[in-house]
């Protein structure tokens, strides 16, 4: 991944998590192989990651070579409703 993404959605999380898969040619297989999870695991996290665990969720993003930075939201000026 060679840019940002800002996540504000179990869905996008789901795109961005199959995208990165996808980039570094890994089938769900091989990237369940490299961190301990079973397949059905990472395509869960890939249709649902709401449901899905905070450890495998970083197990994920691990094998993905992914980071995860928490920040705080910028202040809008505009009340907009996220979905939490």
């Amino acid at each position: 991944m060679d840019r940002s993404a800002v996540i504000a959605s179990p869905a996008q999380l789901a795109t961005v998590l199959r995208d990165r898969r996808d980039t570094c040619k890994l089938t769900q297989k091989q990237v369940a192989a490299l961190v301990g999870l079973l397949p059905k695991t990472i395509s869960a996290m890939e249709s649902d990651p709401g449901r899905s665990s905070v450890t495998s969720l970083f197990k994920l993003l691990s094998a993905l070579d992914i980071e995860l930075v928490l920040q705080p939201k910028p202040k809008t000026s505009a009340t907009s409703k996220t979905e939490w």
